[in-house]
């Protein structure tokens, strides 16, 4: 089953490459390496929600908001291996979340990233992972997920 029809099977789909907010690009190789820059919970050019996680924005929404992050994450590999199905395994996911104070369920939130890409790439899907807390994102964003991806080929 291909990467794709994984996520099709569970309502989703890899959405167009977010447009960079600054100097960069989405994800770049090098080797057999993917890194990806920081992708925000872009949706048709906008955030849905922003504000701190744990006083505008609940877990749970951040958390949704995390899975958009991994999906625009997984868009940028797109973009640059054109196919998914290239991905050997999901490496390093590393997860911004910008935290009111006090707030300590990092994890919960970056979960949300963490289950999508299990659901798209199956065991290659498993990762290390980090969940950081941050006094603030680019554009008032809840959350940001980066990736490193392993793929075919050099």
């Amino acid at each position: 089953m291909t990467v794709e029809s994984r996520l099709a099977e569970i309502g989703l789909s890899v959405p167009e490459i977010a447009t960079p907010v600054a100097a960069y690009v989405p994800a770049v190789r090098t080797g057999n390496l993917v890194f990806t820059s920081g992708q925000l919970p872009m949706l048709n050019g906008e955030i849905p929600m922003t504000g701190k996680v744990g006083a505008e924005v609940t877990p749970d929404e951040a958390a949704e908001l995390a899975k958009i992050c991994a999906l625009n994450a997984i868009a940028a590999v797109k973009g640059l291996i054109g196919d998914l199905d290239k991905v050997v395994r999901v490496v390093k996911v590393t997860g911004f979340v910008a935290s009111a104070p006090g707030f300590t369920s990092q994890p919960v939130v970056v979960n949300g990233a963490s289950a999508v890409l299990g659901q798209a790439f199956g065991d290659a899907g498993i990762h290390a992972r980090s969940s950081l807390g941050v006094a603030s994102l680019p554009l008032d964003a809840p959350v940001e997920v980066e990736l490193i991806v392993e793929v075919l080929g050099s």
